[in-house]
């Protein structure tokens, strides 16, 4: 997934590079887990290969920013077959969208209502967290809080988690004040508990288009709550990943090992690399 220059986050993925950590379900790769998200569902045949780098999968539950399909759906069993875990993500409104609503708090709810449903109808169990895609970064204005607060407290109350996926990166608001979404919405959530994925490309924090560094964990995000970081975005942003710029493919995308990227579009496995406290951040794992 992908933020707008200021205010955008995207899904993170690996580089072409060997020797790369193959652990097991459950066996961490660095200090955290290692999992990857993009918008267009991989394919079935490419679910070994990212298997032997990755716990977890990034998960859709409606159409991605700014597609019209779907690709995921219907794809939760392949994926807990072969091993993966799950971050599950739920496309939210931008600004523009709440505000020509007119009622932030019922649109939040209707669009929670939308994310369970589609939860169930997935076979994600109870208490799943599902993080909400908050595409704009900064401070959260009046409305975006409201739809926000209306969106947790409405999953809350059908028995799954609410998480936010946000930005991590510091936001100029004017000449003396700088705002971290993920900050901002954790100082204003009150009572709510809020599960955070958060992006911080910026390099550093981040080392980049790379999955050799084996001390990685969300904390070190710059964001000590985090409980997922996505640390490397295809296409690099190059405002903010300028500094790892030499880990990426020279096409601008991130690359898991053991894919060559190729003229075909449908060879074009670029992935968002993330690394968790969990091999299954979402709880989304069941018994069948």
């Amino acid at each position: 997934m992908h933020m707008k220059p200021s205010l955008r986050i995207a899904w993170t993925v690996l580089f072409l590079a060997a020797g790369f950590p193959r652990g097991l379900f459950g066996e961490p790769a660095s200090a955290g887990y290692l999992g990857y998200d993009r918008n267009d569902y991989p394919g079935d045949a490419n679910l070994q290969t990212l298997r032997q780098t990755f716990s977890y999968s990034g998960y859709w539950l409606n159409n991605p920013p700014g597609a019209t399909t779907n690709f995921w759906t219907g794809k939760r069993k392949t994926l807990q077959t072969a091993g993966f875990g799950f971050l599950v993500l739920f496309s939210g409104r931008t600004y523009a969208e709440i505000k020509s609503a007119g009622d932030a708090v019922r649109l939040g709810n209707s669009d929670a209502a939308a994310a369970v449903s589609a939860a169930r109808a997935e076979g994600f169990p109870s208490q799943t967290i599902i993080f909400l895609d908050q595409e704009q970064g900064g401070r959260l204005l009046a409305e975006q809080r409201a739809y926000l607060h209306a969106w947790v407290d409405a999953v809350t109350s059908a028995n799954f988690e609410a998480g936010v996926y946000c930005s991590g990166i510091a936001a100029r608001e004017n000449s003396h004040t700088s705002i971290v979404t993920a900050e901002d919405i954790r100082k204003n959530a009150g009572a709510r508990k809020i599960k955070y994925w958060v992006v911080n490309d910026s390099c550093p924090p981040s080392p980049g288009c790379t999955v050799l560094r084996k001390d990685l964990s969300p904390g070190m995000s710059g964001i000590s709550f985090a409980d997922v970081w996505q640390f490397a975005q295809s296409p690099k942003r190059s405002d903010f990943a300028r500094g790892c710029s030499a880990t990426y493919n020279k096409d601008g995308n991130c690359y898991p090992p053991g894919v060559v990227p190729t003229k075909h579009s449908d060879q074009k496995l670029h992935v968002d690399l993330d690394v968790a406290t969990s091999s299954d951040p979402s709880r989304g794992r069941t018994r069948d």
